[in-house]
């Protein structure tokens, strides 16, 4: 495999420092603070929720009044100007209380469970994601050996909520909407899964924590975009696919209102139709956040000293007295949980340029791209992918076109980055002297 590490023996002597145990939430109340067994589940859970909830509230805001500062300048305006100063900052947040105070309203042809009922799916569905995203090595409120494949399965539930809202409307143009939408994101899903699994081969796990972790170091090659090429197009392919799947444009034909006045949300109004902006906007956030962890480095910056510094962090630990607790680990954590959520943030803003720079697509043309290109494109980006390897091995000796495979240190904020360089072959088949 691409990411076997090298053999122990091989490796150079490395002084790592003194490890950090990782301990969750719950251990750390029950067996430092001596809160009881039920009750550290309960208050690490709430403390989970609330994290995550504030993530999901926060960010859409933030993403909101930059797709309409980014789209004014696109089209020489100004955009918000008024409210919180100079620059709008509160634009987005006195939008959600001018939603909130609006009559909430219900078709009289519409089912008013269904009806009321289908926003929430969307939601929930984000929001089951953000609890399965790594915004470090140590910071994941559900830690799951297959991630990635738990991501993508929650995020495919989204399609029943917009099915939903469209089916319960009682209105055609919600109807037109939502079966368009049930087409285009059940055929997007497959291009989707299968560039997201070009890293996973070249990784060798599917979780997405050990997928971070194997990309510490230098920018080039440990990311894996430049692991091979068939990395570096499946994340064109992923991304392109993804803006279709968060229903943007020029792929949102299920809420084109040049055809279908707002297609499958027509019909709502007030909070219901914030809801189903929110979940759009944080699903833009976490499609760019597991192509940061899968292809960009997740939380490491690329540059391999200031990636120790930061992990040195971990050596800091004044006595703030509260046991277990240290200070610079903490610190640590906070600054590359700001650098995922930077890179994330950054493909964010392209999906926000594609979408004030591009027409939008017919929905024919939305669907012949999915069957006849990219999901093709696909498949042989898998399949060049698995083989890449295997004809490297056979040609140069070695699974990878460098002379060294990618880190393969422990946990980087429990020790230091430990750089473990492959050994060539010699002439008898045997390994050689390892290479730095």
């Amino acid at each position: 495999m691409l990411a076997a590490p090298p053999a122990a023996d091989l490796a150079l002597p490395v002084e790592p420092a003194e490890a950090v145990e990782s301990v969750t939430l719950a251990g750390w109340l029950s067996d430092g603070v001596g809160l009881d067994g039920f009750w550290a589940l309960a208050v690490a859970a709430a403390v989970h929720a609330f994290v995550l909830l504030n993530l999901f509230g926060v960010l859409p805001a933030v993403f909101i009044w930059v797709e309409r500062k980014w789209s004014a300048r696109l089209q020489d305006r100004l955009g918000p100007t008024r409210v919180g100063g100079r620059f709008g900052w509160l634009q987005a947040l006195a939008d959600g209380l001018k939603l909130i105070q609006k009559e909430d309203l219900v078709p009289d042809a519409a089912d008013g469970l269904l009806f009321r009922a289908s926003l929430y799916v969307p939601a929930i569905s984000v929001l089951m994601a953000f609890t399965l995203l790594p915004f470090n090595d140590r910071w994941v409120a559900v830690a799951s050996d297959c991630g990635l494949f738990l991501i993508l399965a929650v995020l495919s539930l989204e399609v029943v909520g917009v099915v939903l809202g469209g089916y319960t409307s009682g209105s055609k143009w919600s109807l037109l909407g939502g079966m368009r939408e049930a087409a285009q994101m059940v055929s997007y899903e497959i291009p989707l899964a299968l560039t997201a699994l070009v890293p996973v081969i070249a990784a060798g796990s599917l979780s997405l924590r050990e997928i971070g972790v194997f990309q510490a170091g230098w920018m080039f090659p440990n990311w894996l975009v430049f692991a091979n090429p068939f990395c570096a197009a499946a994340f064109l392919c992923y991304f392109t696919v993804a803006i279709a799947e968060c229903k943007r444009a020029p792929f949102d034909l299920a809420e084109a209102e040049s055809e279908l006045v707002a297609g499958y949300f027509t019909e709502y109004a007030s909070f219901r139709w914030s809801m189903f902006m929110l979940a759009e906007y944080a699903s833009m956030f976490v499609v760019s956040l597991i192509a940061t962890l899968l292809f960009l480095g997740g939380w490491w910056t690329g540059i391999a000293p200031l990636d120790a510094a930061l992990t040195g962090l971990n050596d800091w630990r004044p006595d703030v007295g509260v046991e277990g607790f240290g200070v610079g680990g903490y610190l640590a954590n906070v600054l590359f949980a700001g650098v995922v959520c930077l890179k994330a943030s950054l493909l964010v803003t392209v999906q926000v340029w594609v979408r004030w720079s591009l027409p939008r697509l017919r929905i024919d043309q939305v669907m012949a791209t999915c069957l006849k290109y990219l999901t093709p494109i696909a498949c042989v980006l898998l399949l060049g992918a698995t083989l890449w390897p295997l004809g490297l091995l056979a040609t140069l000796g070695r699974p990878t076109v460098f002379g060294s495979t990618f880190s393969a240190s422990p946990s980087p904020l429990g020790g230091a980055i430990v750089e473990q360089d492959s050994a060539l072959p010699n002439g008898d088949g045997e390994a050689g002297e390892a290479l730095r």
